[in-house]
């Protein structure tokens, strides 16, 4: 399994012939390294509906018949797009031809803005855990610290954690470190962070905060083995 980070919260997998990618927020993502055109997903992973992970989702859907999976409200809104999802819900599993995934809560806000001052709801935030192949991706989405993430690592053994460390709309890197503490993962890469002023960071800053040192950035483009 290839897992590839892509700048904000983008991340890409391939395993068993498909491709994967999660908040495939594209177009307006000054940090990444994709194009809507040079992408071609089998599968679309989507942790909450807000323009900076929905991103280019209808498009890249439409154009690749690739399967949307998110909660119910937001999949319910894609598919009157004209998407093929598969709608769910928090705590819930299903298990794909590609791989296992599991919605786990996350704390934050959600809402996609369709028009001048208008915000269409679009159900509860998410995090992801997907497993393939014997290993287990947590994407924990765009979330506040909150203790229950010790009993999603110890529920779910996890062999790489993306965290958000971007802090105003989510944990700052004091607060991700402590995530990555509670879930015990195996190697943990910081996301949502410098694609915006407001969440400008210092990725070695949290890395030294790590207490485990399992920490490993990744720039746009780059990608690790599992």
């Amino acid at each position: 399994m290839k897992v590839t980070y892509h700048g904000h919260s983008v991340v890409k997998i391939e395993t068993g012939g498909k491709t994967i990618i999660i908040d495939p927020f594209i177009t307006g993502n000054g940090l990444t390294d994709l194009t809507v055109e040079g992408i071609k997903p089998d599968v679309i992973i989507l942790t909450h509906g807000h323009n900076d992970h929905v991103g280019d989702t209808v498009q890249l859907a439409k154009e690749n018949d690739s399967l949307v999976i998110a909660n119910d409200e937001l999949s319910n809104y894609l598919s009157w797009q004209g998407v093929r999802v598969h709608g769910m819900h928090i705590g819930g599993a299903y298990q794909f031809e590609f791989g296992k995934v599991k919605l786990t809560p996350a704390f934050h806000g959600t809402g996609l803005q369709t028009g001048e001052n208008q915000i269409v709801y679009c159900g509860m935030p998410a995090g992801i855990l997907f497993t393939a192949e014997g290993k287990t991706i947590y994407h924990a989405g765009d979330t506040a610290l909150f203790s229950d993430m010790k009993l999603i690592g110890e529920r779910h053994p996890i062999d790489l954690a993306f965290l958000p460390i971007g802090d105003n709309y989510t944990m700052g890197p004091g607060d991700a470190a402590y995530a990555a503490k509670l879930l015990g993962a195996k190697t943990i890469v910081p996301i949502h962070y410098n694609t915006f002023p407001v969440i400008k960071q210092d990725p070695l800053v949290f890395l030294q905060m790590l207490e485990n040192h399992n920490g490993k950035i990744l720039n746009p483009g780059e990608g690790m083995e599992l």
